[in-house]
């Protein structure tokens, strides 16, 4: 499990400003299963909470091959597959045994916890939208 990100949010009401937090939670296996939790709460442990119990129900399995010869575990993504939320577009590669994921901060974790150890990533758009970034 681990936190990728808390970010406050606001919303302006006649009264002001109301503050609430944002938290993104993964839960993985490291072994193929992967899940994303997003909450938003009045207090930071609450979000992270609500966060949790979201992407404990959100786990997905993640395919997993080999590149070349099939020594040892599936190392890899099966095929060329990219996906798309909103502006950011990120695209997956198979990489052969040994070079290692090679992607940004953010979808490094992701990949790491869903047990791929090889793989090549080029991003599109605005990156910087962590929310979005992970949800790709």
């Amino acid at each position: 499990m681990r936190v990728m990100k808390i970010m406050p949010v606001q919303k302006q009401t006649r009264a002001g400003q109301r503050t609430r937090f944002k938290a993104f939670v993964v839960v993985c296996d490291g072994n193929g299963h992967v899940g994303l939790g997003v909450k938003c709460s009045k207090e930071v442990a609450t979000a992270i909470r609500g966060a949790i119990i979201l992407a404990k129900l959100s786990v997905i399995p993640v395919r997993r091959a080999y590149w070349g010869n099939k020594i040892g575990k599936p190392h890899t993504v099966p095929c060329k597959v990219s996906g798309k939320c909103d502006s950011v577009t990120v695209r997956m590669v198979p990489a052969p045994r040994g070079a290692g994921i090679v992607a940004a901060r953010v979808p490094k974790k992701v990949l790491q916890f869903a047990g791929i150890e090889d793989v090549f990533t080029s991003s599109r758009g605005s990156a910087k939208t962590l929310g979005n970034f992970v949800k790709v």
